[in-house]
């Protein structure tokens, strides 16, 4: 069985749209899925960017792009009231669910990623929300204590070193794939297209010489 790891913050909304497409896009495949909710913000820190909701035209592209997208493939989705929201509550909430040494399930990050994309447009950070939240997941550890807090912080720096740059990023084999437009590659991957193994994906992933620009 084939093993991914699906990287997201609740943040992203193209790691929500990823997330509900998932099982279509690779319906058919024998794979067993590991959700890892990390910090988005400190893979831009990281890497030294900024957000797509800190540039205003791309803010303005991605949300209609996401809406775009949603409306294409039927998946009900509501901007939140406030966004970019601190989604750190949440992220620990999916840690403080999932068992000792395991991932969340898929039950929790759905609803956690519904409980902020399909809100009907309600703050996903509100902490009446997230308390009525955490009330129904019921989880077997407080997920604002140490414990959740260094789970979510191991994903994060375990993304980093695997070289997650963005959300979502879906692991499979050592490779990463990144993106919501990049569900139809990885059902290529994990049918094993000839792609793969051929020599062209480490080909085109190689370093190659290239105009920088000044001061980076």
């Amino acid at each position: 069985m084939n093993r991914i790891d699906f990287w997201f913050d609740p943040v992203s909304p193209y790691a929500y749209l990823a997330f509900e497409r998932l099982p279509e896009a690779l319906v058919g495949l024998s794979y067993e899925v590991r959700y890892r909710p990390l910090v988005f913000g400190a893979l831009l820190k990281h890497f030294g960017q900024k957000g797509p909701a800190e540039i205003e035209p791309k803010r303005q592209w991605t949300f209609r792009h996401v809406h775009w997208l949603a409306a294409r493939d039927e998946v009900e989705l509501q901007t939140p009231a406030v966004h970019p929201f601190n989604s750190l509550a949440l992220s620990r909430l999916a840690w403080a669910c999932a068992k000792e040494g395991a991932t969340p399930n898929r039950h929790v990050c759905e609803m956690i990623l519904r409980h902020a994309w399909r809100g009907g447009g309600s703050d996903a950070a509100d902490p009446q929300r997230v308390e009525a939240l955490t009330e129904r997941l019921a989880p077997p550890v407080d997920p604002g204590g140490e414990a959740a807090k260094q789970r979510l912080r191991d994903s994060t720096e375990a993304a980093l070193a695997a070289g997650v740059f963005g959300v979502p990023t879906l692991g499979v084999a050592g490779k990463l794939f990144w993106g919501f437009d990049a569900l139809e590659m990885v059902a290529g991957c994990l049918r094993g297209d000839p792609w793969f193994t051929g020599g062209d994906w480490e080909r085109e992933g190689a370093p190659r010489p290239g105009v920088r620009r000044a001061g980076s």
